[in-house]
């Protein structure tokens, strides 16, 4: 696989935000992907060193679409937690203070 179809977007929600500070950032990966993949994409892409890389499998939600309210299912996607070494860091956002 290649390394540049791996990692499709951060995610960007107030939990994933949270571990930031932590050096713990959230990716939505692709769901073939492996631990060493995500790790050694992120370290290439964004030239930090990676301490530990974790998987989950999320399962797509059920939701009601259309005009007649038919049930579509989301697709499933696999979410990465990547924790960086101690000094580093990714500047994925403009943070205002």
């Amino acid at each position: 696989m290649d390394l540049s179809q791996v990692i499709l977007t951060p995610v960007v929600t107030e939990k994933a935000l949270a571990l930031e500070p932590k050096g713990v950032y959230i990716f939505k990966v692709d769901c073939r992907a492996t631990k060493p993949l995500v790790k050694q994409a992120i370290e290439e892409f964004f030239k930090v060193k990676v301490a530990r890389v974790n998987l989950a499998n999320v399962k797509g939600k059920i939701k009601r679409a259309g005009k007649r309210r038919l049930s579509v299912k989301r697709p499933d996607w696999k979410k990465a937690f990547v924790k960086l070494e101690a000094d580093q860091k990714i500047d994925l956002f403009d943070k205002k203070k």
